[in-house]
């Protein structure tokens, strides 16, 4: 996520009263006056975020909707990844590259059904994504800018404990998952997904509404506020890359080490011939040996597993799971991905 700022006075989110309430020490950051840190510090918030579950407001960052037909297809020309095939209520991490190739934004994107995505861009890079979106893509589909909404992000490992207790339907999630819920009295948009190398959620909902879901979230026992400080601690610990710093527009895709790029469509991931995992001074990853280690790309889980039909057999993958990397820290464990049996159940067949 980009830290870029400026000298222009700083907007506010709307949980910035909730901040200064809670003690908060506010900082300008992508032009938004935001919390770095708590009373109880950055350490302490850092390991609650690992042992149960934090609460951070990323309410800086854009969300735009796409809608049409078209949409999909037209947001393809601008990533190299597969957006066509993305199934519905999934899911999946993008970049935006320029002419050059150069990596110019990276940013989710899911499918939230009837010919709409939900796109999330960076804060420091949102008007130059927007604009981007705009100009590229108003001919073929809606861009609407969704500034009238807030954006929440519940990391940890206690997070599906504290969301199901509010929301019981997010309890058959998996990673990557998008769905509307119903919180405080409104729809919110949920996916589970994080940027700290924890299992979480990042919820959309409507701007007058985020200091009531905030508040309704901190009253349950497992969740302390969260600021930017442990933000970059956890997602430095956990390998995750940081636009502006580990990619810029002088950084291609293949160069960052990230696989999940490129289109897939022609080869896709279970279909993919087994590959030998490339020498550690190599900075190109095959996919499979991509998916078998905990690097940052698959923290960001931009494989496409989930693309993968239901009845096809994907390559052979030695299980790494096991009781003792179940409580290895998670910066640690092995990808989710690599494992033959999930830790998590199946979903119910749709």
């Amino acid at each position: 996520m980009s830290d870029t700022t400026s000298d222009t006075p700083a907007l506010r989110t709307p949980l910035y009263d909730l901040h200064v309430s809670l003690g908060a020490k506010m900082v300008p950051f992508a032009g938004y006056a935001m919390p770095v840190q708590y009373p109880t510090g950055i350490i302490k918030e850092h390991t609650h975020t690992r042992t149960e579950a934090g609460l951070f407001d990323v309410s800086h960052m854009g969300q735009v909707r796409l809608s049409g037909p078209d949409a999909a297809a037209a947001l393809e020309s601008l990533v190299p990844v597969d957006i066509i095939d993305l199934p519905v209520g999934m899911q999946r991490y993008a970049v935006f590259t320029n002419e050059a190739g150069g990596v110019m934004d990276d940013l989710m994107v899911a499918n939230a059904g009837n010919d709409s995505l939900f796109v999330v861009v960076n804060a420091g890079c949102k008007a130059q994504d927007i604009a981007h979106m705009q100009k590229h893509l108003s001919g073929r589909c809606t861009v609407e800018v969704l500034d009238d909404r807030a954006l929440l992000a519940l990391q940890g490992p206690a997070a599906a404990t504290v969301m199901a207790r509010l929301a019981p339907a997010t309890a058959e999630m998996i990673f990557m998952n998008f769905m509307s819920v119903t919180l405080v009295g409104v729809e919110c948009y949920i996916s589970r997904s994080g940027y700290t190398g924890e299992d979480g959620y990042e919820i959309s909902v409507p701007a007058d509404k985020a200091e009531a879901l905030a508040r309704e979230l901190l009253a349950q026992p497992e969740v302390l506020p969260i600021g930017l400080g442990a933000r970059d601690s956890l997602r430095l610990e956990a390998g995750l890359c940081l636009y502006g710093h580990d990619l810029d527009v002088n950084t291609s895709p293949v160069e960052s080490t990230c696989c999940g790029r490129c289109p897939s469509r022609a080869v896709p991931m279970a279909h993919a011939p087994a590959a030998t995992p490339a020498p550690r001074s190599s900075s190109i990853r095959s996919p499979i040996a991509c998916r078998a280690s905990a690097s940052a790309c698959c923290r960001k889980r931009a494989c496409r597993c989930a693309k993968a039909p239901k009845s096809s057999t994907r390559p052979a993958v030695r299980s790494a799971w096991s009781p003792a990397a179940a409580s290895a820290p998670p910066w640690v464990r092995p990808s989710p991905w690599a494992m033959s049996t999930p830790p998590w159940p199946s979903p119910a067949p749709r």
